[in-house]
């Protein structure tokens, strides 16, 4: 049994600021060893992502108490038994969905889609079954099989990439979530083409993400929204051609994409960001959606928009990638200097300015804030 910290969430819907209520809690939490095929394991450095927040105001529901977070980069410290991939001391990000490599998803080429895993990531238990985290002789829930927001976490082998270990554990664990999911939404899921314009609703790490795949890609121009000034300045410094509000975005549109967007990328989980995002694009046009609304929110497009004006909706989860692939190719295109990714990196804090740390985020402060648990105990 390992004893570690944790910010551990009771319930959901606290009210803000979160720096006043502290809907997180940091107290001493158990973990069971590894099970065979479970890795126990050192979190490095953890990323605060939306998913994060929408736990906690309510807006994606899962069973609590919880420990939140799922954007990491850790050390493995056991395994739980013989191990032909993992050792102690190997560098890993994690990933939020483990895949099961067996069902229907899996072995036709989209594990980001793994039933077993979405199953398990529902429950709030690991793909094996189960939860190894406890505090005060009751069961802690595991969030998206991570539960990073902590010392130490058990996940499955699945769940976990190794890295090369000369990467600072800030900027690899960005590699987890908003890198994976931005910069495939681009590329995996609407295959942007050189040339093809691009328009990026929302700025926040994800977003950002997009704009630098589509840099990448060769997207051409590639325009900006997002209701916050600095971050429509740092998307063009990330090589946006222009960064407007959404009040400006039908002029920035006429200017720069007369007949519509060839492509449109939206992050924000919101329903008027997409119905904008969707009318933004050219007939023929690709609209992707990685956000992720309340699951009571619907969307109303005219549906002979799909046909009389060719357009296609795409949903993306996790960026259309599977870890073990994208991931070192990824990190090759950011050792490249194609992918400048330290330029999300907002802040690094101990885990203890967690709810601090989450109101900015709520108030769209920051890009990418990451926590370090163990600078607390430095």
């Amino acid at each position: 049994m390992t004893m570690t910290v944790a910010a551990i969430l009771e319930a959901e819907s606290a009210d803000r600021p979160y720096g006043k209520s502290q809907p997180l809690k940091l107290v001493d939490v158990e973990l069971a060893p590894p099970q065979p095929g479970e890795l126990l394991i050192r979190i490095d450095a953890a990323g605060l992502c939306h998913s994060d927040l929408s736990v906690i105001d309510g807006n994606r529901p899962r069973p609590l108490p919880m420990v939140l977070g799922h954007e990491a980069a850790a050390t493995v410290l056991e395994t739980g038994g013989e191990d032909d991939e993992f050792a102690p001391g190997d560098t890993v990000v994690l990933t939020f969905l483990p895949t099961c490599g067996r069902c229907l998803p899996c072995v036709t080429g989209e594990s980001y889609l793994c039933e077993p895993g979405s199953q398990a990531n529902g429950a709030g238990v690991l793909l094996r079954g189960g939860r190894r985290l406890s505090h005060a002789g009751r069961a802690v829930n595991h969030h998206l099989g991570v539960s990073a927001f902590a010392g130490h976490a058990v996940v499955d082998r699945r769940s976990a990439v190794k890295v090369p270990k000369d990467i600072t554990p800030e900027i690899a664990a960005l590699f987890g979530c908003a890198v994976l999911t931005g910069v495939g939404a681009v590329i995996n899921s609407a295959k942007v083409r050189p040339g093809e314009s691009l328009a990026v609703f929302g700025l926040g790490g994800i977003g950002m993400a997009a704009v630098l795949g589509g840099v990448a890609a060769g997207a051409n121009p590639i325009v900006g929204v997002d209701p916050v000034v600095h971050k429509c300045a740092l998307a063009t410094d990330l090589g946006a051609a222009q960064a407007v509000t959404p009040d400006d975005f039908d002029a920035a549109r006429s200017a720069s994409a007369p007949r519509g967007f060839d492509v449109a990328v939206e992050t924000v989980g919101s329903v008027a960001a997409l119905k904008q995002a969707y009318n933004s694009v050219r007939r023929g046009g690709r609209v992707v959606t990685v956000g992720l609304p309340n699951p009571k929110d619907e969307l109303s497009i005219a549906p002979v928009s799909l046909v009389g004006d060719g357009k296609t909706l795409i949903g993306s989860y996790m960026g259309s990638a599977i870890g073990r692939r994208d991931i070192p190719c990824l990190i090759g295109l950011w050792k490249a200097g194609r992918l400048p990714i330290d330029r999300l990196l907002t802040s690094v804090s101990p885990l203890s300015d967690i709810n601090i740390l989450m109101e900015r985020l709520a108030n769209g402060e920051a890009i990418r804030q990451v926590v370090k648990p163990h600078v607390d105990r430095a």
